[in-house]
Parts: structure tokens; C-alpha cells; sequence
């Protein structure tokens, strides 16, 4: 019996199958569509297929050449230079040595930043993490605009949570995974 007022509804809901999702594989047998790679004739995209399936530009110019369609001006890549030759940098601005790298450190579960000065080589023990300053540069033109850090942090059981480089202007580029804390770098000076 149903007191008034009262409402009684049934939802009924399909059952969703669950599936894993699919990835299409590709063996080397199957094209894309308007897409060839011809077998280095000296005419189409100037690579070779070694019998392993490796891409080998053709011996001549060592350019690269990739034709993406019907051979109109649309689909087509052309002459990739230097592709034989050493790879060097693009442009890296001079750099020059900082003694001290300023962070901040963050525990999300208090919710308190506190900004940290570090000397070189020197470990600082935040919460339940220890970060070491291992080395720090700066744009030499400009030793404000920029700061690029290496660290190095720990869990105190010894656990290495993060080694590497940090950027200043980039925070998220390179960042520590942890669930409770945050650091990144904020300077390095002289």
C-alpha cells in the first residue's frame, strides 16, 4: 500500500557491455589512403625500404623528399636538409652558472606554498620530501627572464621521486608526480 504524497518510480537501465577499447595495427602491408611510398626509383619521395622495413633516404643528395598525394602542390613535402648530416641545435641562448635557485614548494593538502633558496648541492627537507639543488642556470642576456633547474627529490625512505631538469617558465613541462606536493622553480641568481 502507497501512502499519498509518495512517488515510487523504477529506472530500468540497460546494461552497458564493456569492452577494451581498439587500436588499429598497422604490419607494414597496409596503405593509408593517398598516401605511397614508392620504392626509391629516384622519383617520389627519395627514401629507400630496406628489407626490415626502415626508411633509408637515397644516395645523392640526402634530401628527403615525401609526396602526401596526387603529386599536386597541396600534399607534398619536399627537401628535409641536413637530414645525413649532424643534427645541431636550432638556437640555445648563452647560459651562464647561478649559485642559488629559488622554489616553491607546495603542500596541497595544507594548502601552504612556501618559497625555498637553495645552494648548490644543498637538500632541504619539506614535509615528507627532500629536495637537493644540484645545479641552476640563467640566460646570460637576460638573468631575469628565465631560470632552468636540475633536482633531484626524494621521499624520506630514500625513494627518488624526481630527477631532472625544471623550467621557470615552463612549470608543467617537466614536473614532479606526487600526490601530495608541488615544486617548481621560481629563479636562479648568481
Amino acid at each position: 500500500m502507497l501512502r499519498a504524497g509518495f512517488l515510487c518510480v523504477l529506472l530500468l537501465v540497460p546494461a552497458v557491455p564493456t569492452t577494451a577499447q581498439q587500436f588499429d595495427n598497422f604490419d607494414g602491408t597496409s596503405t593509408f589512403d593517398d598516401f605511397q611510398l614508392d620504392s626509391g626509383d629516384g622519383e617520389g619521395t627519395g627514401l629507400t625500404l630496406s628489407e626490415d622495413g626502415a626508411l633509408l633516404p637515397d644516395n645523392g643528395s640526402g634530401d628527403i623528399q615525401l609526396n602526401l598525394g596526387d603529386g599536386g602542390s597541396q600534399g607534398t613535402f619536399e627537401s628535409f636538409p641536413g637530414v645525413t648530416g649532424p643534427v645541431t641545435s636550432v638556437s640555445q641562448p648563452a647560459t651562464e652558472q647561478g649559485s642559488v635557485v629559488t622554489l616553491r614548494a607546495l603542500d596541497k593538502m595544507l594548502g601552504q606554498p612556501t618559497d625555498v633558496e637553495l645552494s648548490m648541492g644543498q637538500t632541504v627537507v619539506f614535509g615528507r620530501i627532500a629536495i637537493r639543488a644540484i645545479e641552476c642556470r640563467y640566460p646570460a642576456s637576460d638573468p631575469g627572464g628565465d631560470a632552468f633547474a636540475h633536482l633531484e627529490v626524494l621521499d624520506l625512505e630514500g625513494n627518488s621521486l624526481f630527477d631532472g631538469w625544471m623550467i621557470a617558465s615552463s612549470p608543467a613541462l617537466n614536473a614532479l608526480e606526487h600526490s601530495r606536493y608541488d615544486v617548481w622553480v621560481l629563479r636562479c641568481t648568481a
